[in-house]
């Protein structure tokens, strides 16, 4: 089998995945499988760097004025490359030489990278849509002093992932993937049989799970509070149109048109949702969607090696 991204444990003896001899796998692979491997490694790598560097290069222009919303596609274009980079591309070339070839402190650093991508694009995109729902539910809140409010919201993926990748370092090193076999890898020891278990439910918990539920409920506060906003604009639209107000004086303005008069026209409460707001509202969506539809195969797939004893041994191959 080859390492799989981005975790692999070796079989150590008395653990759940221990092997009875060396005429299991677990010293060659299927060739014409890896091929496949590389090339659609290949190309997600080129298709990801390629994509990313564009979003960078457009978003990140000198001289341009950028928005909230641009600071957040910006550092999320980072992310999103560091994964390229830091994932993608060691798994590329692991499974061209099939073994580690390298230094152990070159192991842990990749090991520790790659989790660290993935945590950080994470969370950088929760950060984004935590951001939308501000804007939406919150607006008032959200325009006093945006600055010290936006650059918080991004600070704080990249602290996390940095803290939360730190297991990776202790776990991985350059070790014999089958005791007394002389072959060489960057496997982890989790030194107890439910250790896999308990690092892949945990990492699943922390980097899809949690993060999923949260946009969850992050998108029905927003898609209600545009549903709400769009009732009163329509209320609004059939008084006017249908001529009920008979009063020559203006009416007086409300409460909360009062206590937002001399704010900018889009500081206006609930009542004034903009289509700008509305726009990057649907491009979030989207992009949720879009992580959820690309992980969850694989973190069940990872769920699954762990937790059911009748997986097959390439499923229990590949943990966390």
């Amino acid at each position: 089998m080859d390492p799989g991204p981005p975790w692999i444990t070796s079989p150590a003896p008395g653990s759940t995945l221990s092997v009875p001899n060396a005429t299991t796998p677990w010293l060659g692979r299927d060739e014409e499988l890896a091929k496949v491997e590389i090339g659609v490694l290949a190309t997600v790598l080129v298709l990801a760097t390629g994509g990313n560097l564009t979003v960078l290069l457009t978003v990140g222009q000198a001289g341009r004025k950028r928005s909230r919303m641009h600071l957040f596609v910006l550092h999320l274009a980072l992310t999103d490359l560091g994964v390229a980079l830091f994932q993608v591309l060691p798994q590329l070339l692991w499974d061209i030489t099939y073994r580690f070839q390298g230094p152990d402190p070159l192991c842990r650093a990749i090991k520790y990278l790659q989790v660290l991508s993935m945590f950080a694009s994470t969370y950088m995109l929760l950060a984004m849509t935590l951001d939308r729902y501000l804007a939406v539910c919150h607006p008032l809140c959200s325009l006093q002093q945006p600055s010290l409010s936006t650059y918080p919201l991004i600070a704080a993926p990249w602290l996390l992932a940095a803290i939360l990748s730190l297991p990776q370092v202790f776990i991985f090193s350059l070790r014999e993937v089958i005791q007394g076999s002389g072959v060489l890898d960057c496997w982890a020891d989790f030194r107890f049989p439910w250790g896999p278990r308990a690092y892949i439910t945990w990492t699943t918990l922390a980097i899809f799970i949690l993060p999923v539920a949260m946009l969850t409920a992050c998108y029905s506060l927003m898609c209600h509070e545009i549903c709400k906003n769009l009732k009163v604009k329509t209320r609004a639209w059939k008084v006017e149109g249908g001529g009920w107000r008979t009063w020559n004086r203006p009416s007086p303005p409300s409460a909360p048109a009062a206590a937002t008069r001399g704010l900018p026209s889009r500081v206006s409460g609930t009542n004034s949702i903009s289509r700008a707001k509305i726009r990057t509202v649907k491009m979030t969506f989207i992009i949720v969607l879009a992580y959820i539809a690309c992980w969850a195969p694989f973190f069940s797939v990872q769920m699954w090696s762990v937790w059911d004893e009748n997986a097959p041994d390439e499923g229990k191959c590949v943990v966390w």
